[in-house]
């Protein structure tokens, strides 16, 4: 039983990538699907896709292999706009090494460009 789709999805997704998949199927939901396309943009997936099973679906993410470690931060911690460094230095091993998936009131997106744009909001998780 699936109590947390993002967490379920990015523990499929790192193991996939350890024992050397070129594709894996997730769940589908809106959420997955933003995180995906942060995912894409940064350049630690490929391609995927949709497939309606009469149900909530699945995706089919094409895995090139950037993927060392991926994990859902639990609590979702609240990051102010000034904060991130503090976070990034608790969940990523290096700075500039690595992405935090933050969820804020412009949507889903990386922490890179939360910063950019200076809003803070949910840490959802990070890959690196």
């Amino acid at each position: 039983m699936r109590h947390d789709i993002l967490s379920d999805v990015l523990y499929v997704m790192n193991n996939a990538e350890k024992i050397g998949r070129a594709t894996c199927t997730i769940p589908a939901s809106n959420l997955v699907k933003n995180v995906l396309k942060v995912l894409q943009k940064e350049n630690y997936i490929g391609s995927f896709e949709f497939a309606d099973d009469g149900k909530s679906g699945h995706f089919a993410v094409e895995l090139i292999g950037k993927i060392n470690f991926s994990r859902s931060i639990k609590p979702r911690f609240f990051v102010k706009k000034d904060d991130y460094e503090k976070w990034e230095k608790r969940y990523l091993p290096a700075k500039g090494y690595g992405v935090m998936i933050v969820s804020t009131s412009k949507g889903v997106m990386s922490q890179k460009e939360a910063e950019k744009l200076g809003i803070g909001g949910r840490l959802l998780g990070c890959v690196y």
